[in-house]
């Protein structure tokens, strides 16, 4: 697991540290810095990686933008560069990148630090006289050298395979084709009737995946069924794309030979569900990735229900998970299990000098006094303004 991200001079993010936990939810107000916070993740990814480009950042669902943009532009002098780093008990990379200036030149490594307790497995910084190419990572050209399952190849492994994630109801339902094609799913939901297919047949044989199933079918109240089917054995309007696999739900309350109906008919709510689930229990499931609006399309009952399954369902995965998720609705913060400390909350908001500021929520005495005596919930605390992370308005 990786226990430490920390970023400097990237967008509004001056300088931040985060501990994590495996489930870490980031709420705030709309341009607080929540989303720059999982595209920093992707850039640390590309470089772990061994390339920065917008290619490669578009593979990892970030953003790509004006080059001068990447750069934190406050007022103050701030170094020339980014700089990105994680860290878990046993090995940590940091990376400071040069960001270009202008489209036409690429992006270039400054330092580079990968370590495996105090074995340092590869760095670079400009004072070195044979320093390497600087527009491919050096470590990346280190890790072949690696035994798999080192502590620091591990790590390397988690960084250069995360991904954030931006469902969108068009691709999810098929209607609108992936832009940036995954397995088991990709960046926007494609491949979700595939992926879920994938998941059902899991079921069979794992116990934790077919527990998932059957609770994302409880979440899914009005279905008592759903699989993935060829499109041509589904009821289809020819107007729904031309997907060659669907997702096939059986509805409990309409009558026999009525009932089936694809996921282009069924509510987004559905498919949000289906595609956390797959996250949480497909084993090709990348083991640390990020879900940004991850309460999207849901109504605020489902959005509560389902964090607090998808909690869970990480918690007790077999193969480690850990999971980054951005969310706007206040009921996602009652159905987070913070008694666990592998669960994290986490207020973004701006300073007065505009920069992002990131705060863990602990829930202190105080707090469970205010809530028995006021009959407060968490999603009541954060909209009073008590935890931060609201906007000025």
């Amino acid at each position: 697991m990786i226990t430490k991200l920390t970023v400097e001079s990237f967008k509004t993010l001056e300088k931040v540290e985060i501990e994590l936990g495996l489930v870490n939810v980031f709420v705030g107000a709309n341009g607080s810095g929540k989303s720059n916070l999982l595209e920093a993740v992707g850039m640390l990814s590309a470089a772990a990686d061994g390339k920065v480009n917008d290619q490669v950042l578009l593979q990892r669902g970030v953003r790509p933008g004006l080059p001068q943009l990447y750069k934190s532009a406050f007022t103050e002098r701030l170094p020339p560069h980014i700089f990105f780093g994680a860290q878990n008990d046993h090995s940590s990379y940091e990376v400071a990148l040069h960001n270009p200036m202008n489209d036409a030149k690429p992006w270039r490594y400054k330092t580079e630090s990968w370590m495996q307790g105090t074995k340092n497995l590869a760095s670079r910084s400009p004072a070195m006289a044979d320093n390497p190419n600087t527009e491919v990572g050096l470590a990346y050209a280190r890790a072949i050298e690696m035994k798999p399952g080192s502590p620091g190849l591990n790590l390397l492994n988690q960084l250069r395979n995360f991904v954030v994630f931006s469902p969108t109801t068009p691709v999810l339902r098929g209607t609108a084709p992936e832009p940036q094609p995954r397995q088991p799913v990709g960046i926007h939901g494609g491949r979700l009737p595939e992926a879920v297919g994938e998941l059902l047949a899991r079921a069979q044989k794992h116990k934790h995946a077919a527990k998932v199933c059957e609770e994302a079918l409880d979440l899914i109240d009005w279905a008592k069924d759903f699989r993935c089917e060829s499109a041509d054995k589904v009821p289809l309007s020819a107007a729904a794309g031309a997907s060659p696999r669907v997702i096939r739900f059986v509805d409990r309350y309409m009558r026999e030979g009525r009932n089936v109906l694809s996921g282009y008919d069924a509510s987004e709510g559905a498919l949000y569900v289906l595609f956390l689930a797959v996250l949480a229990a497909h084993d090709g499931s990348p083991q640390f990735c990020a879900v940004d609006n991850a309460d999207h399309g849901l109504n605020p009952r489902l959005a509560q229900a389902l964090v607090f399954r998808f909690c869970n369902w990480v918690l007790e995965a077999p193969e480690p998970r850990q999971l980054l998720l951005t969310a706007h609705n206040p009921q996602v913060l009652d159905g987070l299990p913070l008694q666990d400390d592998r669960v994290r909350l986490f207020t973004v908001s701006r300073t007065s000098k505009g920069r992002s500021s990131i705060r863990r929520v602990e829930i202190t005495p105080q707090m469970i006094e205010m809530a028995n005596k006021d009959k407060l919930t968490l999603s009541r605390l954060w909209l009073m303004g008590h935890l931060g992370g609201v906007p000025n308005v």
